[in-house]
């Protein structure tokens, strides 16, 4: 009996956005904004709304949740404190999506390195990996820190591939929003949308132009090898 040859990759490195796409972070954003809420006396939201917030940050969150315009004199101290209480938790909850874990192995067993381009801030995105580990680290992690301009502008996304060497045509860039595609699209890579991750009632990720939709991350791995 002939032996099953090992897939082939169709692509040498694999960039993913963050939040909704490589982490579920939700849960620990939910935490941080009802324990805010119940400083302030306010209702507690339920774990289905803070998912359609958290691909908006913290700024969104803030204005959704307070309806509060930025620019408002209590829009920032509020946000602080969302964001102070944040880092306290930011790791309890929060886990890979399915499958994304042997996704990350697959790819360290063929050589193939992989990147984060994420529009958090640095010392959060740093602050995660650090206490949830992924069994293969990124080759690059890209936060708006590192750039002039953040996703859905391709700065991010071709710093990523220039940092691991890797042209943007042998690249694929995973991502849960549309800013996400638009950038891997500016930038030249192919490109995956995650319908799995953390969308807009009105949001259709099937109109988004890009190459391939998935519904789930075990998904990934048949469309990159």
């Amino acid at each position: 009996m002939p032996e099953r040859q090992a897939p082939t990759p169709k692509y040498r490195a694999v960039l993913f956005d963050l939040d909704g796409t490589l982490l579920d972070t939700a849960p620990d954003f939910l935490t941080c904004t009802n324990r805010l809420l119940a400083s302030k006396g306010m209702p507690l939201l339920a774990e289905k709304h803070i998912r359609r917030l958290v691909t908006h940050g913290s700024a969104g969150i803030i204005s959704k949740v307070f309806s509060l315009e930025q620019g408002h004199p209590d829009f920032e101290p509020i946000r602080q404190q969302l964001l102070a209480l944040y880092l306290e938790n930011l790791a309890d909850r929060t886990r890979p999506f399915p499958g994304i874990v042997e996704l990350l192995a697959e790819l360290a067993a063929h050589d193939i390195p992989w990147g984060i381009v994420t529009n958090k801030p640095e010392r959060y995105t740093l602050a995660i990996l650090e206490q949830l580990p992924l069994g293969a680290a990124p080759a690059v992690v890209i936060c708006p820190d590192h750039v002039q301009y953040t996703k859905p502008h391709p700065e991010s996304v071709l710093l990523a591939l220039e940092q691991i060497a890797v042209p943007p045509e042998q690249a694929v860039f995973v991502g849960d929003h549309l800013r996400d595609i638009e950038a891997g699209l500016r930038a030249g890579t192919d490109t995956i949308a995650a319908s799995y991750g953390y969308l807009d009632e009105d949001d259709d990720p099937s109109s988004w132009g890009a190459h391939y939709t998935v519904d789930c991350a075990t998904q990934l791995s048949k469309l990159i090898f």
